[in-house]
């Protein structure tokens, strides 16, 4: 399928100097425009022998320290990030015409700040996170539902604890990539590339 780009572009005027502001434009404009689960993105990994994985994964909260996703620790992207603790986040708003991408190092977050999320989330998702041992076999969906039904009873009196194998991982960003499609595949690209503490701006060919 032929498509082309229609969009008024982007210019180094109408950028933030701050990547993160720049992103909260952005993220709050695909908001507006009605973009289904604009806090989805593709996170990229690669283990000790570069072997890559990607997966669909939500944004939960992002601020100058970085970018936040939740998890079980014993995932098969927690144990590539246990390896080789990089990855990179790509935002692909296609209906904008639009896509973010977010490169750096990662790093687990407070088990404070896990408990935190944690308990603002519903009762079956936190039942999920004690249920899932994530991407490990499992014989059938009959036996996720029976662990399911275990923790159930096992939690009925109570609240729900944070399980150990379970909780965040913040990106902190080296590089961010704004990309807004034009007509000709001539599309405006400009990288924020952190450089000696500063942030550095940058037109990319396309």
């Amino acid at each position: 399928m032929r498509r082309d780009f229609e969009s008024v572009g982007l210019d180094r005027q109408a950028l933030d100097d701050d990547p993160f502001r720049q992103f909260e434009n952005w993220f709050n404009q695909a908001v507006e425009a009605g973009i289904d689960d604009p806090n989805a993105l593709t996170l990229a990994t690669a283990d000790a022998s570069g072997a890559p994985g990607a997966r669909t994964v939500l944004l939960k909260y992002f601020d100058t320290e970085g970018f936040v996703f939740y998890t079980n620790y014993g995932s098969r992207k927690a144990r590539a990030l246990a390896e080789n603790p990089r990855a990179a986040m790509l935002f692909p708003w296609v209906p904008l015409n639009r896509q973010i991408t977010i490169e750096g190092r990662v790093e687990k977050v407070s088990r404070k700040e896990s408990l935190r999320y944690f308990m603002s989330r519903p009762e079956g998702s936190q039942l999920g996170a004690w249920v899932s041992q994530q991407s490990a076999v499992i014989e059938s969906r009959q036996a996720l539902e029976t662990k399911l039904e275990r923790m159930k009873a096992r939690f009925r009196e109570g609240g729900i604890p944070l399980p150990e194998s379970w909780g965040g991982y913040r990106v902190i960003p080296e590089r961010i990539e704004f990309w807004q499609g034009r007509p000709s595949r001539l599309h405006d690209r400009f990288e924020y590339r952190l450089e000696d503490g500063h942030w550095q701006i940058n037109r990319l060919q396309p």
